[in-house]
């Protein structure tokens, strides 16, 4: 006669509960060793056969983000192919094979001017601030030495320790002997650098490298009302270029100077002139490397810059000094009133000041080899002046030159 019920179950009872008891045991003893994250994942239990497995979903334990992953693989690849672009290009400069520019689209102008240069390059300004302490100074700066080729016999003071600050290091005085100026030539260059481009302007569009272009007017913004210029344009001309010509016969000629990292960073005057009015351009701090002016159609045009103009012996004169990533502080010694890479003044706009007054009605008189004013690194100066159709430039493209050493003469 089969047992009760009652009995069966409690049969079942003594035989099964003290298995299950010891599962449940082993469960939460494995559980514990469990880092505390991965014990708050929600657990999916099912059965089989008469054991109870719990598991974590697959997703809970790695969850991969599309946008982080695209962006990551896509500008990583991105970056590797503008790598190999250069890469190839100075192989076939090796060669001796002359290479079409290949410009940079609307959108990746626009990208890279969604980036916050002038930010950073404003962290960077108050970075170089920061005193070093003494036994730090002379790694830091053996680095930057050995990382970019500073030649610092040439150093009014080539004690490493003599320098608190980046900035100071950055901004180091020359030896009076190490930059002697040429006094057979008519115009210096104004600071040390390479050569990118150089010749005269023709149909008001100016060379930043070969086969790129700028515009001169967005370059130099508006002329000046005629009653302000030294002197009057030669003639009447719809032509901006033909409106910075003040005598007859004469051309409009320029150079472009690229100042590296390692170079001296200090521009002096490149003649004897006369600056009359300075306009300052807030704006983007793009690189200007000569690989970024190959690319960057109006480079010099998108980025901050301080544009000084007054007039020589051969009628109009112009020093620009453009700003670059990192280089928003552009100083002029004799313009207290000037301050660059400044969160009040917005891109797209501009700013005059004019150094003639009731009191000083020439301007500010220069001389050849003076100094004029410093970046804090390396960036580009621009020189756009007017000469005699003789004016005869002693310079090749892509040549090294230094402060005081010959641009051109008539």
């Amino acid at each position: 006669m089969a047992a009760p019920v009652g009995q069966r179950y409690l049969r079942w009872l003594r035989e099964v509960a003290p298995w299950r008891s010891s599962l449940h045991h082993r469960e939460h003893t494995a559980l514990s060793h469990f880092p505390q994250p991965l014990r708050k994942l929600p657990l999916r239990a099912f059965s089989k056969s008469a054991r109870q497995v719990h598991t974590a979903p697959a997703r809970t334990l790695f969850r991969l983000r599309p946008l982080p992953f695209l962006v990551l693989t896509g500008g990583g690849g991105y970056a590797g192919y503008r790598q190999y672009e250069k890469y190839r290009e100075r192989e076939l400069e090796k060669l001796g094979l002359e290479i079409p520019p290949k410009l940079a689209g609307h959108w990746e102008v626009a990208l890279y001017k969604s980036v916050p240069t002038r930010l950073l390059s404003r962290a960077w300004g108050r970075l170089n601030q920061v005193e070093l302490p003494h036994w730090l100074r002379r790694p830091v700066y053996s680095l930057y030495i050995w990382t970019f080729g500073v030649n610092m016999k040439e150093a009014a003071v080539e004690d490493l320790h003599h320098y608190r600050n980046l900035s100071e290091f950055f901004r180091r005085k020359l030896k009076p002997q190490a930059r002697p100026v040429c006094g057979v030539h008519s115009v210096i260059s104004p600071s040390d650098g390479k050569i990118l481009n150089f010749g005269q302007v023709k149909n008001s569009e100016v060379e930043q490298v070969k086969g790129v272009t700028y515009s001169l007017e967005s370059f130099l913004g508006p002329r000046a009302s005629v009653e302000d210029l030294p002197f009057p344009p030669a003639a009447s001309c719809s032509s901006f270029r033909s409106q910075l010509v003040t005598r007859e016969g004469n051309e409009l000629y320029h150079c472009v100077i690229y100042l590296a990292p390692g170079d001296y960073h200090c521009f002096h005057s490149p003649t004897d002139w006369t600056v009359s009015h300075r306009r300052h351009f807030p704006g983007s701090l793009m690189s200007v490397n000569p690989g970024m002016a190959r690319w960057i159609k109006e480079l010099f045009c998108h980025n901050e810059r301080v544009v000084l103009t007054g007039d020589w012996k051969h009628g109009f004169f112009s020093l620009t000094a453009v700003g670059a990533t990192n280089v928003g502080s552009i100083r002029i010694y004799f313009d207290r009133d000037l301050h660059t890479n400044s969160p009040r003044y917005s891109k797209g706009s501009y700013n005059d000041f004019s150094f003639v007054t009731q009191a000083n009605r020439e301007g500010i008189p220069m001389r050849k080899g003076e100094h004029l004013g410093e970046f804090n690194l390396g960036s580009t100066i621009v020189l756009i002046f007017e000469a005699p159709k003789d004016f005869d430039f002693k310079l090749k493209a892509g040549q090294k030159i230094r402060f005081g050493e010959a641009l051109g003469s008539l």
